[in-house]
């Protein structure tokens, strides 16, 4: 496998400098997709990700559910590699994500943040990842990914003339176009109206049909619910539930959760009051 470092003008504080993997060969089929070994990760005295462990099978996917600085975003900042943990590992398709760098290969990551070169087409932005994979025809695997997302009669537009809406559905796009074994989603639904949101909820569960696993962050209990096997309640950089959804009582799920953020944020503001006094 080639390994080469290309410098760009990146359009990301953290895409400085991109590592330009080619694919690697799939997995085994009898190791897990994802497997997260008690990974913490602290800045400074913060310890934002707390001994955290999960892991995912071929065609399953976790919906991720916590407040604002639950350390949501950062544990899937640890997964992708942007981010190294402080403590722990983190194995995709049984390859070490610190020690292998093919690992990176199979992963994709959709985030609220479109980070799209808005002076490229939709078409350009896509096959410029493609290249970067290694997809062979990377034009031909642009379109079909935004043909996935529903806005190929948009791909030669400029990304700074697309709405917010389909500036993200161009970063979805991106995200799957070297078909990747494991999807990384933080916040994929925002910005986007009811029919790109349909087309994020088809495309997700035509993902998991072909055997990718997701993890999916986000706020709504419902769209996660909708598209995942397994759900999970991370607080103060803790996951402290986790439930199969195929056994989950859909309708009180909500409310249990709610309770659990207020609860956290009672005793947070407990513990702020008495360091004060």
């Amino acid at each position: 496998m080639s390994q080469n470092r290309t410098r760009t003008d990146s359009p990301t504080e953290y895409d400085a400098v991109t590592y330009v993997w080619r694919m690697s060969a799939p997995a085994p089929s009898n190791s897990l997709a994802v497997e997260v070994s008690g990974v913490s990760r602290t800045f400074g005295r913060r310890r934002a990700v707390d001994a955290v462990d999960l892991s995912l099978n071929a065609g399953e996917c976790l919906a991720l559910f916590g407040p604002n600085g639950a350390g949501k975003t950062t544990l899937l900042r640890v997964i992708a590699g942007l981010l190294k943990a402080t403590t722990g590992t983190v194995r995709v398709g049984g390859r070490s994500l610190r020690n292998d760098p093919e690992a990176r290969g199979q992963l994709g990551l959709i985030s609220h943040q479109s980070m799209l070169y808005r002076a490229l087409t939709a078409r350009e932005n896509v096959e410029f990842a493609a290249r970067m994979y290694g997809v062979p025809d990377p034009r031909s695997a642009a379109m079909r990914a935004l043909e996935r997302i529903r806005i190929a009669d948009r791909a030669d537009a400029p990304v700074r003339a697309l709405s917010r809406g389909l500036q993200q559905r161009v970063s979805i796009a991106r995200a799957i176009v070297h078909e990747p074994t494991v999807v990384l989603l933080d916040e994929p639904y925002t910005g986007l109206d009811a029919a790109g949101g349909a087309a994020l909820t088809d495309m997700l569960r035509l993902l998991r049909g072909h055997g990718a696993s997701l993890i999916l962050v986000t706020h709504n209990v419902e769209e996660g619910l909708a598209v995942a096997t397994h759900a999970a309640v991370m607080l103060g950089g803790r996951i402290v539930r986790r439930d199969d959804v195929a056994s989950l009582d859909h309708a009180a799920f909500p409310a249990a959760y709610r309770s659990m953020v207020v609860d956290a944020s009672d005793q947070s503001a407990n513990r702020t009051v008495s360091v004060s006094a």
